[in-house]
C-alpha cells in the first residue's frame, strides 16, 4: 500500500476476490446451463409417459418411453445386426465423402475453371431429393449395398466440398502475398498456409455430413426395402410397422437417433482436439 493512500485515508482491502454471493450465482448459472437440456428432456419424457398412462393410449398407437426402453433392451439382439449394417453404410459413405470432398475442394482451388464447371453439378446433386433418385440408383446398380452406399454418399458429399472450397478461398490474402514474397511454391503455400486455414471449415463440414450420411443410408434402405441378414434399421422399422410392433419400431428409431448423436459428438471432439490450441472457435473448449 502506498504512502499516498495512507495519507488520504483510502482503505484498500487485502482480499480482492469477488464476494461469495457473486461466486455462488456464477456457479449456479453454469450448473443450470449444463443441466437445462437434461432437465427439459426428463420433463418431456415424463409428460409423455404420464399422458400415455392417464389416457390409456394403446401401445400400437403410441408406446410410452419406459416401454420403448424395455423393448430396446429385450430386442437389442434382434436390432444389433441391423444397426451394424446401417452403421457400416453410414461410415463408408462418410469416409468416401470426407476424402472425395477434400480432394475436389483442392481441385477447385487449383483451377477456377474446374470449380465453375463442376460446382453447379454438385449443387444439383445436393438439391435433388434422394428419395427421387434412390430407386433409379438401385435399379442401375446390381449390388444393393453399393447402391445404398452411393445414395448415402450423395447426401453427405456436398457440405464437405462446399466448406472446403470456402475455407481454402478464405485464406488471408496478405499471408499469401507474404509466402510469394519469400518464394514459396504453390504446393508449399497449399500445405503450410491454405490447408491449416481451411481446417475449421473442413471440420464443420464433417460434423454436418456425419448426420447426413446416416440420413442418406436410412432413406436409401427405406426405398430399397431389402430384408434378410443384410437389412438395416430402416427395414426393421418397416417390418415392425407392418406387424404393428410399434414399441420395436420406436426402439429402432431410438437407435438411429443415438447413432446420429454419437457420430456428432465424436466429430465435435475431434474438431475441438485439432483446433483447441490455436483457433478461436475452440479456444475456450
Amino acid at each position: 500500500m502506498s504512502d499516498e493512500m495512507l495519507e488520504v485515508g483510502v482503505n484498500v482491502p487485502d482480499d480482492m476476490s469477488p464476494p461469495p454471493s457473486r461466486t455462488f450465482q456464477s456457479s449456479a448459472e453454469k450448473w443450470l446451463a449444463f443441466a437445462a437440456p437434461y432437465l427439459f428432456g426428463l420433463f418431456f419424457l415424463g409428460g409423455w409417459e404420464a399422458i400415455v398412462r392417464i389416457e390409456q393410449i394403446p401401445v400400437y398407437l403410441l408406446p410410452g418411453p419406459l416401454l420403448i426402453l424395455h423393448t430396446l433392451i429385450t430386442d437389442f439382439a434382434i436390432l444389433l445386426p441391423n444397426l451394424i449394417v446401417t452403421l457400416r453404410t453410414t461410415l463408408l459413405a462418410f469416409l468416401a465423402a470426407a476424402f472425395g470432398g477434400l480432394l475436389l475442394g483442392l481441385l477447385f482451388t487449383f483451377s477456377r475453371w474446374v470449380e465453375r464447371t463442376l460446382f453447379p453439378y454438385a449443387v444439383i446433386l445436393q438439391v435433388t431429393p434422394i428419395v427421387a433418385i434412390a430407386p433409379l440408383i438401385i435399379i442401375w446398380v446390381n449390388n444393393t449395398q453399393i447402391a445404398l452406399l452411393i445414395c448415402a454418399w450423395i447426401v453427405a458429399f456436398f457440405p464437405i466440398v462446399s466448406n472446403t472450397a470456402v475455407g481454402l478461398n478464405s485464406t488471408d490474402r496478405n499471408l499469401i502475398d507474404l509466402y510469394r514474397l519469400y518464394g514459396a511454391s504453390k504446393v508449399q503455400t497449399l500445405f503450410l498456409l491454405k490447408l491449416p486455414s481451411a481446417l475449421p471449415y473442413y471440420l464443420a463440414g464433417l460434423r454436418i455430413s456425419g448426420g447426413l450420411a446416416l440420413i442418406g443410408a436410412v432413406v436409401a434402405e427405406f426405398v430399397a426395402g431389402t430384408g434378410g441378414t443384410q437389412s438395416g434399421l430402416a427395414y426393421r422399422i418397416l417390418e415392425s410397422g407392418y406387424r404393428l410392433e410399434i414399441p420395436r419400431m420406436f426402439a429402432a428409431l431410438l437407435l438411429i437417433s443415438l447413432t446420429g448423436i454419437t457420430i456428432f459428438v465424436c466429430l465435435s471432439l475431434l474438431s475441438n482436439f485439432l483446433l483447441r490450441n490455436w483457433h478461436e472457435s475452440a479456444a475456450g473448449e
